[in-house]
C-alpha cells in the first residue's frame, strides 16, 4: 500500500485551483436506463472531450438525487474523465435536484430500502458498459451506496478501474449481517480509495483493512472532515484537502487515459 506524499498533494492541490472555479451546473444530458421492477432510472451524463476516456459513476447518499455532484461533476470532467451521475430509488432531493428514479419506484409501489437501490447500480453499470460505451470504468459511492459499490465491483468486476468511497459503513446489519460489506471487501482487487470524517475512521477501517488491493489509500482529514462526498464541496473549509487526496489517488492510480504498455 502506498500513501500520498506532502508534496505531491501540495501538486495536485494547486492543479485543483483551477478546477475548483468549474461552474457548479454545467451542460449535462439528463438520461433515462432501464432498472429492476419496470421503471427507468434517471441520470446526468457529463461527456469529456476524449470519448474514450476512464467513466466515473456516482451514486448518491441516503434522501438525496444526483444533485450531489452538479459540484463535483464539472471537476471531474475538467481532469479529463466522463462522469455519470445516478439516481437510485433510495434518495429524495438534494440541490434543487429532485430523484426521478424514487418518484417513479414510489409511483409503481416498489420497495425503495438501501440494498433494493443495488439493483439501480447494476443497470447504471450495465447502461455505462453497453450504451455509453465505457470500457474502463470507476465507481463511486457517498454512505450506504459507498458500500454499495464494494460489493458492485465485487460481483461485476470486468472494466472496473477503481473503487472510491466515502463513508462506507455496515448499513446493512438488521437485514443482512454486521459484517455484510466487509465480506465483500474481502473480494475487491482493484485501486481502493476510502475516506470519511475523523470520526468514522473506526467505522470504516476495517472495510478498508478487508479489501486485498494493492494499490490503496485510506485519508481521514485532520479537520473534522464530513459524511460522504459532500466533502467536497467548496462550502467546507476543508473541501480542498480531500480533493487532494482525490486528485492524488485517480493520477496515481485510475487517470483518465491510462499509459501506453512498455514495449
Amino acid at each position: 500500500m502506498r500513501g500520498l506524499t506532502l508534496g505531491m498533494m501540495v501538486l495536485v492541490a494547486t492543479m485543483e485551483g483551477a478546477a475548483g472555479r468549474a461552474l457548479a451546473n454545467p451542460a449535462a444530458e439528463s438520461i433515462d436506463f432501464p432498472t429492476e421492477g419496470g421503471i427507468q432510472g434517471r441520470a446526468d451524463v457529463y461527456a469529456s472531450k476524449n470519448g474514450s476516456a476512464t467513466l466515473v459513476l456516482l451514486f448518491h447518499q441516503a434522501g438525496w438525487s444526483r444533485g450531489e455532484y452538479r459540484e463535483i461533476a464539472p471537476k471531474l470532467v475538467q481532469a479529463g474523465y466522463q462522469v455519470m451521475a445516478v439516481d437510485q430509488r433510495s434518495g429524495g432531493a438534494v440541490n434543487g435536484v429532485k430523484n426521478e428514479t424514487h418518484r417513479r419506484a414510489t409511483k409503481m409501489g416498489l420497495t425503495r430500502s438501501y440494498l433494493d437501490a443495488y439493483a439501480d447500480l447494476k443497470a447504471a453499470l450495465a447502461y455505462a458498459r453497453k450504451d455509453l460505451g465505457a470500457s474502463r470504468i470507476i465507481v463511486w459511492g457517498s454512505s450506504y451506496s459507498a458500500s454499495l459499490v464494494f460489493r458492485l465491483a465485487a460481483e461485476h468486476p470486468r472494466g472496473i478501474a477503481a473503487v472510491m468511497a466515502f463513508a462506507p459503513g455496515e448499513y446493512f446489519e438488521k437485514q443482512k449481517s454486521p459484517v455484510y460489506i466487509w465480506n465483500f471487501a474481502k473480494r475487491v482487487k482493484q485501486p481502493l480509495f476510502v475516506t470519511s470524517s475523523k470520526k468514522e475512521r473506526a467505522q470504516v477501517k476495517p472495510i478498508f483493512d478487508a479489501s486485498p488491493a494493492e494499490k490503496k489509500i485510506l485519508f481521514t482529514p485532520a479537520s473534522r472532515g464530513q459524511h460522504g462526498s459532500r466533502a467536497l464541496w467548496e462550502k467546507f473549509p476543508d473541501h480542498d484537502v480531500y480533493w487532494a487526496a482525490v486528485n492524488g489517488f485517480l493520477k496515481t492510480y485510475a487517470p483518465p487515459t491510462p499509459a501506453p504498455a512498455p514495449n
